[in-house]
C-alpha cells in the first residue's frame, strides 16, 4: 500500500542514531552470492526496498535463502534458472548486477532492462562493452540476452568509471580464464566491499581501492561469512540532516574515513564536525555561513567519481546550502534530470536558481514552508525530508516507496532524535 509523510517543521533534534549497511554495496554482494553454490553469510543488509527485491529475484533463480537476524542472511543452494523475472527486475536499477554472475555460472543469461531511479540517461554500454570483451555475445531486444562458451580474461579499459559495470566485469572475470585486468574502474568502497568479499570466497583479486584492478581467474569459488561496510551516503545525508535543522547528532559506526571530501565539500557551507574513532559528532546550532575561496569567489560544489564528492550527496548538498548564509554554484555533472527536484524547494521558499539541468545557484538562508511534496528518488526524496524538517508548518510528502528504497524505518529513526513524523497510508 502507498504512504506518505506528515512532517511538521522547525523542531530541533537531538541524539545517538546507527546508519545502516551501505545500500550500494549490499546490491552486489547479493548477486555475488550465485558465484557459489556453498552457504554465504552476509551481515548488515539494510532492510530496504531494493534488497527486498533483489532477494526474491534470488530465490527465484533457485537460491534458498534464510534471514537469521534482522541484518544478516544465509544463502545456500545453485541456482537453478538463467533468466530474471521481468517485473522483478524492471522494479530496480541493480537487477542489471546479475548478469556478471550468472554469465560466469551458466554461460547464458536473460533479463529485462533494469528500472530505478529516473535521474537522467543512465547507460549500460559499459556493462555490455566489458562483457562482451570477456567473450560474450549481445542480443539486444524486448530483454538482454547474453551467451558465451568460456569467458577468457582480457584488458578492458572502461569508457567511464561505472560502479555498477566495474561490478559486473569483476563478478564474471574472477571465474574466467586467466587475467582481467580492469583501468578506470571505479574504487567506491561498495566496490571495494564486492573485491573484499570474493577474496575471501577464494577469488584473486588486487589493486582493491584504485582505479586499475588485476583479477586473476579461478575455477571454483567458496563460500564466506562478510560483512558489508556502513553506508556513507547515508552517513553524509544525517549530517546535513544535523547542519540543516541545526539540531546535535551523534552518527555512530559512521566510518569517518569514507567522508574526506564531504568534509572538505560539506567545509565550504560552513559544516563542521567532530570524530571520536567510528562516530561523527555534528554540534548543534552552528552558524553556517558560505566559505568564498580565495579572492571572495563563490566556491562551487560539484560531484566526481570517487574519492571525489559522491553524486548522491548533491541533492543533500543543495537542501543544505538553503540554510546557509551566502552563495555558492553546485554543479552536478553526471546525471541531467537529478537536479529537476530543486522546483520543489523552490515551491518552498527556497532561493535557487536552476541554470540548466546541472547547475544551480543558491544562496541562503531561506525560511523554508510546509507544502505538498513528492519524493522523484531516493537521494532527493531524503532532501525533501531535510526540508520538510526545516520548515515552519506542515509538509506531506507522497511516493515515500522512493525514499525507502534506500532508508531503512526512516520515521521512526528521526522520530527518536524529536522528528514530527507521521506515516500515513494514501
Amino acid at each position: 500500500m502507498a504512504k506518505k509523510y506528515i512532517i511538521e517543521g522547525s523542531h530541533p533534534l537531538k541524539g545517538i542514531i546507527q546508519p545502516n549497511g551501505n545500500k550500494n554495496a549490499a546490491l552486489p554482494v547479493l548477486a555475488a552470492t550465485i558465484l557459489t553454490d556453498e552457504e554465504v553469510i552476509l551481515r548488515n543488509i539494510p532492510n530496504i526496498e531494493d534488497v527486498v527485491i533483489m532477494i526474491k529475484i534470488l530465490e527465484e533463480l533457485g537460491k534458498k535463502v534464510e534471514k537469521l537476524s534482522e541484518h544478516d542472511y544465509k544463502f545456500t543452494g545453485k541456482i537453478t534458472s538463467n533468466s530474471i523475472n521481468s517485473e522483478l527486475g524492471r522494479k530496480i536499477r541493480t537487477s542489471i548486477l546479475f548478469a556478471g554472475p550468472i554469465l560466469a555460472r551458466t554461460g547464458e543469461v536473460e533479463l529485462p532492462p533494469p528500472g530505478g531511479d529516473v535521474i537522467g540517461r543512465r547507460r549500460l554500454d559499459t556493462h555490455f562493452l566489458a562483457l562482451s570483451k570477456l567473450g560474450c555475445s549481445i542480443e539486444i531486444n524486448a530483454k538482454y540476452k547474453l551467451v558465451t562458451n568460456k569467458l577468457v580474461g582480457k584488458e578492458l579499459f572502461l569508457d567511464e568509471a561505472s560502479v555498477t559495470g566495474t561490478e559486473n566485469a569483476i563478478m564474471a572475470a574472477v571465474l574466467a580464464e586467466g587475467q582481467t585486468i580492469i583501468m578506470n574502474a571505479a574504487s567506491e568502497p561498495h566496490v571495494q566491499d564486492l573485491c573484499n568479499i570474493i577474496n575471501k570466497m577464494g577469488g584473486n583479486i588486487d589493486g582493491i581501492g584504485s582505479n586499475i584492478l588485476k583479477i586473476n581467474g579461478v575455477k571454483k569459488l567458496h563460500g564466506t561469512d562478510f560483512k558489508i561496510g556502513t553506508d556513507f551516503m547515508e552517513v553524509g545525508s544525517l549530517i546535513g540532516l544535523a547542519a540543516a535543522t541545526k539540531s546535535e547528532i551523534e552518527i555512530l559506526d559512521a566510518e569517518p574515513h569514507n567522508m574526506n571530501m564531504a568534509r572538505l565539500t560539506f567545509g565550504k557551507l560552513g559544516i563542521r564536525w567532530e570524530t571520536d574513532g567510528k562516530s561523527i559528532f555534528v554540534p548543534g546550532h552552528q552558524e553556517l555561513k558560505v566559505q568564498s575561496d580565495i579572492g571572495g569567489m563563490i566556491p562551487k560544489i560539484d560531484d566526481a567519481p570517487w574519492p571525489g564528492f559522491p553524486p548522491d550527496l548533491v541533492s543533500i548538498a543543495i537542501v543544505t546550502a538553503t540554510q546557509v548564509e551566502g552563495t555558492v554554484l553546485v554543479f552536478e555533472k553526471m546525471f541531467e534530470s537529478r537536479m529537476f527536484f530543486v522546483d520543489k524547494l523552490v515551491s518552498m521558499g527556497a532561493k535557487i536558481i536552476l541554470c540548466d539541468p546541472h547547475r544551480a545557484v543558491i544562496s541562503g538562508p531561506a525560511r523554508l514552508r510546509g507544502t505538498t511534496l513528492t519524493s522523484p528518488d531516493i537521494r532527493a526524496g531524503m532532501a525533501l525530508v531535510i526540508a520538510a524538517l526545516c520548515a515552519e508548518g506542515t509538509s506531506t510528502i507522497h511516493n515515500v516507496i522512493q525514499i525507502e528504497r534506500g532508508y531503512e524505518n526512516l520515521p521512526e529513526r528521526l522520530k527518536a532524535l524529536g522528528a514530527h513524523i507521521n506515516v500515513i497510508d494514501e
